[in-house]
């Protein structure tokens, strides 16, 4: 298993979607989804239509855990949805695979990001890369591990800080200007 990282500059997210728009929509409202909800990939990949359609939240069971999730739609999201779903049916997966009526593969989720990653100069990014990107901006935003730790359903501090990147980032800062 390769280890990535969250993506810590907002000029890159923006140069991934870019990317990823060029793609087609799908491609970008996966990654949209993923840095902005902070679900799995495996969660994403499963919702339909009707999870997201005139609604304020996405409930889900989540597939890693089995515990019930639920999470708020904010704006600019749900503009983004609906621009999506609009003539799309209820039943349908919102990132169907074009070859059959199920949703995209995991394995296809990694290759898009991958491709648009190695477009735009990124390394180390893999699925988890939407989630702990979701994280480290959450985090640096609010100062709220608590609520992170929640909403990730860790079960310690430490453990969302490691996820981040945050310890890794407060270890680097420490060494920069340490020399003997």
């Amino acid at each position: 298993m390769k280890f990535v990282q969250p993506i810590r500059d907002r000029d890159q997210i923006e140069e991934m979607k870019s990317e990823l728009l060029k793609t087609g929509f799908r491609n970008y409202l996966l990654f949209t989804m993923g840095i902005n909800t902070g679900l799995r990939v495996s969660d994403i990949l499963n919702l339909k239509v009707s999870d997201v359609r005139n609604k304020s939240h996405i409930t889900i069971r989540e597939k890693k855990t089995s515990k019930h999730k639920r999470f708020y739609v904010n704006s600019n999201l749900k503009n983004d949805l609906d621009k999506y779903i609009y003539k799309m049916n209820d039943f349908e997966f919102l990132f169907s695979s074009q070859k059959g009526g199920g949703p995209i593969t995991r394995i296809q989720a990694y290759r898009i990001l991958r491709k648009a990653a190695s477009v735009v100069g990124i390394d180390e990014v893999g699925t988890h890369t939407m989630r702990k990107t979701f994280g480290y901006f959450h985090y640096n935003q609010f100062k709220d591990i608590a609520i992170l730790q929640d909403i990730f359903n860790h079960s310690a501090p430490s453990i969302t800080l490691r996820y981040i990147g945050i310890t890794d980032d407060m270890k680097d800062k420490t060494i920069e200007n340490f020399y003997l």
